[in-house]
């Protein structure tokens, strides 16, 4: 038999993954922080030129720190550009006031991707969403500072006009309601890249067309706030926001295209991710609804992050070709 031909008839044996595709990691980052460009682009029409500066200290201040833990553990220094870093720096910006001190933006960037995700061993093994640990560390060390909000075009008010509540604020402690199409197109105080919810659909659809995020983990999120908002707006309307209103309001929709969806913190699973989706919506609502703080998106990721181990335990998928999950169980 001719030696080609002879070759052709091995059978080669390589180590997992076997299913390939020409997607890594860095194609993965960048093209997520290109489609955050339609909220960047809202945050700064609506909040002016400080907005830009904090997204752009938050991102140099994300990737210096990379770069600076790699370089103290002697490992390779390229992984600070691969664009994990990067949207740490945006996605932490869009959910910062957009009057909040540069350097206070440049420390929640630092102690993010610090202790957030290099602690953890780096890309691929931290367990909550480096993004949400700075902003929780912010929001512990400056409270004030953080909650802090001015209007859109803040710019054109006199200086002691400026301030103003969230619509989530406004509805929960002075039962008063904004209208839809302010929320829409984002004409209302928030963080930076949380009021326009054209401007996130844009940039989460183009997410879930390319497949970049699971579609599950989106719907599962914001149906449960839906749902459970809608439910108890049924029970006393009089008390309740509307199921719309929940989510239009604040940071879910940011949360549900580009934080729940974050590929190393959420379950392997579809069954585990919609499960996982359920529990962050849970606490969005009892948060909301009946804690301290108008807004629950940042703690319910948080902890569902937290649970995450345990929902990939339970959601164990069967071994192939078997009617048996690993360990025995059916």
């Amino acid at each position: 038999m001719p030696k080609k031909q002879e070759e052709r008839k091995l059978l080669i044996i390589t180590p997992s993954p076997h299913i390939k595709s020409r997607a890594d990691t860095r194609k993965v980052m960048w093209t997520t922080a290109l489609s955050l460009l339609p909220p960047v682009v809202a945050g700064v029409y609506f909040f002016g030129f400080h907005a830009l500066l904090l997204i752009i200290v938050c991102v140099v201040s994300a990737v210096a720190s990379e770069w600076l833990f790699l370089k103290a553990r002697n490992k390779d220094t390229s992984a600070a550009f691969d664009g994990s870093a990067v949207i740490t720096g945006i996605l932490l910006a869009l959910v910062l006031p957009p009057k909040l001190p540069l350097w206070m933006g440049a420390v929640g960037a630092a102690f993010g991707i610090i202790f957030g995700k290099q602690v953890f061993g780096g890309l691929g093994y931290n367990i909550f969403n480096p993004a949400l640990i700075g902003r929780a560390f912010l929001m512990a060390a400056f409270p004030v500072a953080l909650t802090t909000w001015v209007k859109p075009f803040y710019w054109r008010f006199p200086p002691d006009a400026i301030t103003t509540a969230t619509p989530l604020a406004l509805a929960k402690f002075s039962h008063q309601m904004t209208p839809y199409l302010k929320l829409f197109w984002g004409n209302v105080g928030g963080s930076i890249g949380e009021t326009s919810a054209f401007a996130i659909l844009i940039g989460g659809g183009f997410l879930i067309a390319r497949k970049i995020i699971d579609w599950t983990l989106t719907a599962s999120y914001v149906g449960t706030v839906f749902v459970l908002g809608g439910i108890l707006w049924l029970i006393n309307p009089q008390k309740y926001p509307d199921p719309l209103f929940h989510v239009l309001a604040g940071g879910l929709l940011l949360g549900a295209f580009y934080m729940i969806t974050d590929l190393v913190t959420s379950p392997l699973t579809r069954k585990g991710r919609i499960a996982y989706g359920i529990l962050a919506g849970i606490l969005v609502i009892i948060i909301r609804l009946w804690g301290g703080y108008p807004e629950g998106v940042m703690f319910s990721i948080l902890i569902a992050n937290a649970f995450r181990p345990w929902i990939d335990r339970i959601f164990v998928p069967r071994r192939f070709g078997t009617g048996r999950r690993p360990g025995g169980k059916r």
